[in-house]
């Protein structure tokens, strides 16, 4: 059985089970078990490791609150979170490890850079093995389905890998009345994916969803880890990366990775306010004490915590160059 020392859901330290502010977020109030019944069967599933992408070899579960403890869906019964066991992939470099860097990269974003999230946590087989959860945002309270689309089926494109950046804010100002507020969300979604290596940012990992007003707004965030710990990817999903390459700065021409100058310019190019632009780059360009606390107090194992904050560190002195 795991030694729990810090809550499994938002990482508070002292921590045994859930914390009242995680049940309160993450179950509604549920004082739910963080042991699950259910086994790691399904990290069987191999999936097909490709080129760029991690989330071909994610299988996604469906579960529900019962007797409260997680278990899986029952068949007709609507599930309220998605489940992420260990994939079953050996080409994957740290698989183990998986589960534990998603619920850290998804705190981070959500306590240090203020970044709307899909509420997460982690559930604990009987073998000490961690599963992730997090709470579907596209139901309401009533069980009744919210209306969201990403970002690939709105596109034209033939692939959830290509276009750029600046494509994808494209599609966001076509569909979003309110995009100049929405467009900055995005652009500090997409500088934290860089600072944190999450290379599987592709066309189907960004999505709207539709408010109570009607209008389309960007939903939470989802899907965020440091893929580069198990696979060797590069600084984007998007084939075509960041920017067009007539606009990138000396920097990127002759170091292949991108400094905050870059970032500068694909903020000016979608239409970020410069005063918000300038105040998300010097957020992202000063090291937080939190992070590394953050990551201390994760799940993850002492060596990979150790390179997960190396590739931190690494990205950042380029980001800052």
């Amino acid at each position: 059985m795991i030694e729990i020392k810090n809550c499994p859901g938002n990482l508070a330290s002292g921590f045994t089970k859930y914390s009242p502010s995680c049940i309160k977020n993450l179950f509604d109030g549920i004082n739910v078990s963080p042991f699950c019944d259910f086994n790691n069967e399904a990290s069987s599933f191999e999936g097909h490791l490709g080129k760029y992408s991690i989330s071909g070899v994610q299988e996604k579960l469906s579960g529900i609150i019962y007797n409260k403890k997680i278990i899986l869906s029952p068949e007709g019964v609507q599930g309220k979170y998605i489940i992420k066991v260990i994939p079953g992939n050996k080409l994957l470099q740290y698989r183990d490890q998986i589960p534990a860097n998603e619920h850290l990269t998804m705190q981070i974003a959500k306590q240090v850079f203020e970044i709307d999230v899909a509420e997460n946590g982690l559930v604990f087989h009987e073998d000490g093995s961690l599963a992730y959860i997090c709470k579907r945002f596209d139901i309401d309270k009533k069980e009744n389905k919210i209306h969201i689309e990403d970002f690939y089926s709105l596109s034209n494109f033939d692939s959830k890998y290509d276009g750029t950046y600046i494509h994808l804010a494209n599609i966001l100002k076509k569909y979003v009345v309110a995009w100049k507020i929405e467009v900055t969300k995005l652009f500090k979604l997409i500088v934290f994916n860089y600072l944190f290596s999450n290379g599987d940012a592709h066309l189907k990992n960004f999505s709207l969803i539709q408010s109570p007003n009607g209008d389309y707004i960007l939903s939470p965030a989802y899907d965020l880890l440091n893929t580069s710990i198990h696979i060797n990817d590069g600084d984007f999903a998007l084939n075509g990366g960041l920017i067009f390459e007539e606009d990138y700065s000396d920097v990127y021409l002759n170091k292949s990775h991108p400094c905050k100058k870059d970032f500068e310019t694909f903020a000016n190019i979608i239409g970020v306010i410069p005063k918000k632009r300038d105040s998300i780059i010097k957020m992202f360009s000063e090291e937080n004490s939190l992070i590394e606390s953050l990551i201390k107090r994760s799940f993850l194992s002492e060596k990979t915590k150790r390179i997960y904050h190396r590739m931190y560190k690494e990205k950042l002195n380029r980001f800052l160059r």
